[in-house]
């Protein structure tokens, strides 16, 4: 990027790469790919937090598609790279693990005191359930909230805004086999006072076109994304920007 990153201005298609899965050639052309397609941003990460260097993967990101933001979710501080525009600063407010709500954000402040020039944006991270256990419900040890009641995600998007988190992040979770709801969806719109963020379960364009209808700025896409031809990923693009 080669200028600063307005995060709240991003609306559209995101697409996640999770180095832990492939090599920077392999990133580099679907980073290229996204780009060609207008998606709005890469995000970069994984739900294990097992990968040790995701330096290179990052590089051969930007080196592909320098004009299309990079943005990294990082499981844990010890993952976290300069080389990013920004970082999800997450916190797992649907859980109760003191790790994923303020320890990994205390042990990350070394980095953004090293590293100025990287944006934190305060994220609140709601899992709703998705009808299959995730990674990110097993690493973290927590349940996710009911899909049926959008009533709970709507306080809990509430909460935070009140406490001051400045984005929203909806995840069924990678691999989920149902995506987040649109009621759910429209719940935390509701409450939500800045961007609001939808994944996990999102197998078509038409459940990008009814998270973008029912109040999500971004639709993350990781898996769908790398299986799928340039026209589909095409359709999804549009059908996120509309």
């Amino acid at each position: 990027m080669t200028s600063p990153l307005d995060f709240d201005a991003l609306r559209g298609l995101v697409v996640l790469i999770d180095p832990g899965r492939m090599d920077a050639s392999a990133a580099a052309f679907l980073a290229r790919r996204a780009a060609d397609e207008g998606v709005a941003a890469l995000l970069i990460g994984d739900s294990f937090g097992t990968f040790d260097d995701a330096t290179l993967v990052i590089r051969a990101m930007r080196g592909a598609a320098p004009s299309t933001p990079v943005i990294q979710f990082p499981a844990a501080a010890a993952q976290l790279s300069a080389d990013v525009d920004a970082v999800l600063l997450l916190s797992l407010v649907s859980g109760r693990n003191a790790q994923y709500l303020i320890e990994e954000h205390v042990r990350a402040v070394p980095f953004f005191e090293r590293h100025p020039t990287v944006e934190a944006i305060s994220t609140a991270y709601l899992l709703v359930d998705g009808g299959s256990v995730t990674s990110v419900e097993s690493v973290s040890q927590t349940r996710p909230l009911p899909a049926n009641k959008p009533e709970l995600v709507r306080a809990h998007v509430r909460a935070a805004s009140l406490i001051g988190m400045r984005a929203t992040y909806l995840d069924a979770g990678s691999g989920a086999n149902r995506p987040v709801s649109g009621a759910s969806i429209r719940a935390a719109r509701d409450a939500a006072t800045g961007p609001l963020i939808v994944g996990g379960g999102v197998r078509e364009a038409a459940a990008v076109r009814r998270a973008r209808d029912a109040g999500a700025d971004l639709v993350v896409v990781g898996t769908l994304f790398e299986r799928e031809s340039a026209r589909t990923v095409r359709a999804l693009a549009h059908a996120a920007r509309a």
